[in-house]
């Protein structure tokens, strides 16, 4: 049997579910470890940034964030691939898993702990995650502190009262259009998952598990709720589909949440990070949406641009040019 690679996180990240469910599906013999409190200074002789997931090889080399490791997995083990055959579906599956690491990150954090019902069971679930063994008083002070440290973290993802709206209405929108495009196929891209599954899955599994989000999507997309669970463990059930078939039920994602949202958002954020500002103010939907600028996002927008331009061709182009992405994709 060969040498399991281990893999660092916790279930109320939704990066390490998402390398979790990676690893499972390409059959990477691995080791899922909690980075409880009894493992961190395990965790810690490995980890270069204090952040979940990282995953050790088998030859002591370790791998953070969640997009390079499955890149650099990817690499390693090929089949079955993550990737569709086809330029177009491959460059949509790579921008879409972006839209969900960068934007969809916020209704995900914003439900969590913007809300009361939330904030409480996700503070108990992580104290809990984190202290296995400890007693109940333990527990209660420690998911206590966990509120106290992440309630004021809103503003790091632009949450507040006026972007409240924005950013419910882009979940229940992106939600709306996955459970449409859902019906016939089990997952995004056709009978097999692809590279935005995973990213997009990882979000929409916190937001299953939190008391507000997770009973809305009960309640309205029993079809996402269902390809969520499938991608706990996914499996290939058949080929992925040719761009022609997604487009209908796909393009409204891009056009509406990527061009839409996304996009504009993450060019602001790098607009204004280059001109030394330490917030941004980018129109949404017609509304205005002010955070702090965020190196991070900066990062992997340029990184999202190379691709493209590695990938651009008339009919790609053609088909980012009808969803609005193509003006954020070429800098000018």
């Amino acid at each position: 049997m060969a040498a399991a690679h281990r893999v660092f996180g916790i279930e109320m990240s939704p990066y390490s579910v998402k390398v979790r469910s990676y690893f499972r599906y390409k059959g990477i013999p691995h080791e899922w470890v909690v980075r409880s409190a009894a493992r961190m200074d395990e965790f810690r002789q490995h980890a270069k940034l204090p952040l979940v997931p990282l995953v050790i090889a088998p030859d002591g080399k370790s791998l953070q964030d969640s997009t390079p490791i499955i890149e650099q997995m990817e690499a390693q083990f090929p089949e079955p691939s993550i990737h569709p055959g086809d330029a177009v579906s491959a460059f949509v599956s790579a921008l879409v898993e972006e839209y969900a690491d960068e934007w969809g990150n916020k209704p995900m954090f914003h439900y969590r702990w913007a809300y009361e019902a939330d904030q409480r069971s996700a503070a108990e679930r992580i104290a809990r995650e984190s202290m296995p063994d400890a007693d109940a008083q333990t527990l209660a002070g420690m998911a206590q502190a966990v509120r106290e440290r992440m309630v004021p973290r809103l503003s790091f993802v632009g949450s507040n009262a006026q972007t409240r709206e924005t950013i419910e209405a882009s979940f229940r929108r992106q939600v709306e259009i996955l459970e449409a495009h859902l019906a016939g196929r089990p997952f995004l891209f056709g009978a097999r998952p692809a590279f935005a599954d995973f990213g997009v899955y990882a979000q929409l599994y916190e937001c299953l598990s939190d008391p507000t989000p997770g009973a809305w999507l009960r309640a309205e997309a029993p079809r996402v709720v269902a390809w969520i669970e499938r991608m706990l463990a996914p499996k290939a059930e058949g080929p992925f589909e040719p761009w022609s078939a997604l487009e209908p039920t796909l393009l409204p994602l891009l056009r509406d949440e990527v061009a839409g949202r996304f996009l504009p958002w993450s060019d602001a954020n790098a607009r204004a990070l280059a001109a030394g500002q330490t917030e941004f103010e980018v129109t949404l939907g017609g509304q205005p949406f002010r955070q702090q600028t965020q190196k991070y996002h900066a990062r992997s927008l340029a990184t999202l641009r190379a691709r493209y331009a590695a990938s651009s061709g008339t009919e790609l182009d053609a088909l980012l040019e009808r969803a609005g992405c193509l003006r954020w994709l070429r800098p000018g």
